[in-house]
């Protein structure tokens, strides 16, 4: 069975085992039960929060400023939903992971995204987003002189889900608006205050202390690949190719690009070696490339060989290709494919590739030469007009619906007009893989004699054609991307840095090009990592679950502030929307004040939910 119907008898089994002891009187007074919910009410602790209230000038500062983030937060709230909603009903999206039912409850092991490696670190920053903004909330109430009834824990069988604190209903209405608007304020700005210092120190000196272990960090091996057949697999690091060290991911490709034996011996960061019988499988394939579709290449086949020359190399694919703009491409199940071989690209509206020369905008062009440069993939096309200057008029060969066009460009600049177009010689059409940009080693003396600074007008894909291939077959993990995001280098904002920490979890969703997740130092990706500095006394598992502990500290408390933020009862944001509503018609000439305020509040309440279920699940219903 799945794992959600295993949870769904769970809590029926556990309902019917609370109520039987319920209706038996077996609990105690302070445990009070509801279906599933249940809750534990507790009078301990309003001593402390008497004494923590003391200073009630700080605290009203400290809580009217979390009055004013979180109106800020619930207009931009409401206006985010509302236009994703809109954007879902008039274009519905693909569904997505996030779009399934399990994926909606932040339950470790039964979320995709929540591995339940990490469901210790997941509880604890579920505990301190509970009790510090129930404990906020208790503690404005003390400095507004706003009763206690009793405050506790609530629980979803045996999960804790919310903590309270129950505000005497008499001592509540006495106080005035402001009071109480810096009461129901006062739990989000107690999350972002936990958000800040969190993530102060995972910033710091936390994710400070880890470094991207050397070698190429290896997410996954495909199914049948050379590498798999060789046992390597996730969690391995690839330290060197033939005895030649290995320094990143990228290092590895132009190792394995250069080299032409069909059989080659890796070093993983074990010491072991492993030695690889090579063979070219198709890793990538873009959609509108003119090799696939229906009889064409696909993702896993290996192509063994080019116009009737076996190949099992990078090199030796090359090789067989020569001079020649259109091959023939054979597979190992017996697919056989011609078409041109070149750089996939689609041309840029009003770049130089259109605007000079015609080429029509949006359309795909297989570029295959630049000038007397034979162009076999995108990479070889960046390194060929980053060997150009601008201004300079050059001959572009290329395919435009499997017809050969020749088109005399005059490059522009990527600095000044070419800039200001916010066009991107080196990005990627939908369905291609990550984007090429850099120039092969092999042109570094052309690029010698050039600015860089010359603009073509294209968007380029990967690959050859659009089909990005791999004698050794794995996949790699951005290990040195994701420890830029934790230690903010990565964005140039500390709010760009929350929005790229807010995604972590599930960034393939995001960023298809990426095929894994960050859920923490968890698992196979400990490997990546290496502890540095005064913390690698602490040891590595000591350092990488305090990491895990502060990310996901902060990440349940930031999810916990801006979910409580939306204007909607009984949330937080609909409370404050309330009194805010209620000063703003206390003003206003008209009669039914109360009716009126409910009205508003009521309208935008229930618009704030249905926006909030078309962005959940418009995708699965519309789709």
């Amino acid at each position: 069975m799945s794992s959600l119907l295993w949870i769904l008898l769970g809590v029926l089994a556990y309902t019917a085992a609370a109520a039987w002891l319920d209706n038996r009187g077996l609990l105690p007074e302070s445990v009070r039960v509801s279906g599933p919910m249940t809750t534990i009410h507790t009078k301990r602790g309003k001593a402390i929060l008497d004494r923590l209230s003391a200073p009630k000038r700080l605290w009203r500062a400290v809580a009217n400023v979390g009055v004013g983030v979180a109106l800020v937060i619930m207009v931009g709230t409401f206006l985010l939903l509302i236009a994703n909603a809109l954007s879902v009903l008039s274009n519905p999206p693909e569904p997505t992971g996030i779009n399934t039912p399990q994926n909606v409850l932040i339950i470790p092991g039964v979320n995709d995204f929540l591995p339940l490696s990490v469901a210790l670190e997941i509880v604890c920053g579920l505990l301190v987003a509970l009790v510090v903004h129930e404990g906020a909330h208790g503690l404005v109430c003390r400095v507004e002189d706003i009763d206690i009834d009793s405050m506790g824990l609530a629980l979803f069988t045996l999960v804790p889900v919310g903590a309270f604190v129950e505000p005497d209903e008499e001592s509540t209405g006495r106080a005035n608006r402001g009071s109480r608007t810096r009461m129901f304020a006062a739990g989000v700005t107690a999350n972002f205050i936990v958000v800040l210092v969190t993530f102060g120190l995972l910033f710091g000196p936390v994710a400070g202390a880890v470094s991207v272990a050397p070698g190429a960090a290896i997410g996954g091996a495909y199914p049948g690949s050379p590498a798999a057949e060789a046992g390597i697999g996730p969690g391995d690091r690839i330290v060197a190719v033939g005895g030649a060290p290995v320094d990143n991911a990228t290092d590895l490709s132009r190792q394995l690009s250069e080299n032409t034996d069909d059989r080659i011996t890796v070093t993983l960061h074990d010491g072991t070696d492993r030695t690889i019988d090579r063979s070219l499988l198709v890793t990538g394939v873009a959609e509108t490339s003119p090799l696939a579709g229906d009889g064409g290449l696909a993702v896993n086949d290996t192509i063994t060989a080019v116009d009737g020359d076996p190949v099992t190399t990078e090199a030796a694919f090359r090789e067989a290709v020569g001079d020649d703009h259109v091959a023939t491409i054979e597979t190992a199940n017996g697919t056989t494919v011609e078409g041109p071989i070149g750089a996939l690209t689609v041309v840029v509206p009003d770049g130089p590739l259109n605007a000079t020369a015609g080429a029509p905008a949006g359309e795909d062009v297989v570029i295959t030469a630049v000038g007397d440069d034979r162009v076999v993939d995108g990479a070889d096309l960046s390194a060929a007009i980053d060997a150009r200057d601008p201004g300079e008029t050059v001959t572009i060969v290329g395919y435009v619906d499997d017809d050969r066009e020749e088109f005399t460009v005059t490059l522009g600049s990527n600095v000044g007009d070419g800039a200001a177009a916010g066009t991107d010689e080196n990005a990627t059409p939908a369905g291609g893989d990550a984007p090429t940009g850099e120039s092969s080693p092999d042109d570094a003396s052309a690029g010698d004699r050039s600015t860089g600074d010359a603009y073509l007008g294209v968007q380029i894909a990967a690959g050859f054609s659009g089909v990005s291939i791999d004698s050794l077959g794995v996949t790699d993990y951005p290990a040195a991307q994701y420890l830029s995001m934790l230690t903010g280098t990565a964005s140039d904002t500390f709010l760009g840095t929350l929005l790229l920490i807010t995604v972590l979890p599930f960034y393939s969703i995001v960023d298809p090009s990426v095929q894994y997740n960050f859920a923490g130092f968890v698992g196979t990706n400990v490997q990546f990592y290496d502890v540095t500095g005064p913390l690698s006394a602490l040891g590595d598992p000591a350092v990488f679950l305090g990491a895990n502990v502060l990310f996901w500290t902060g990440w349940i408390n930031l999810q916990l502030a801006f979910f409580n933020c939306i204007p909607a009862f009984p949330l937080d944001g609909g409370r404050i929307l309330r009194t805010a509503t209620e000063a703003v018609v206390s003003r206003l000439p008209v009669d039914a004040k109360p009716r009126l305020t409910r009205t508003i509040t009521t309208g935008i309440g229930v618009t704030m939910l249905v926006a909030l279920l078309v962005m959940l699940f418009g995708p699965v219903v519309l789709g």
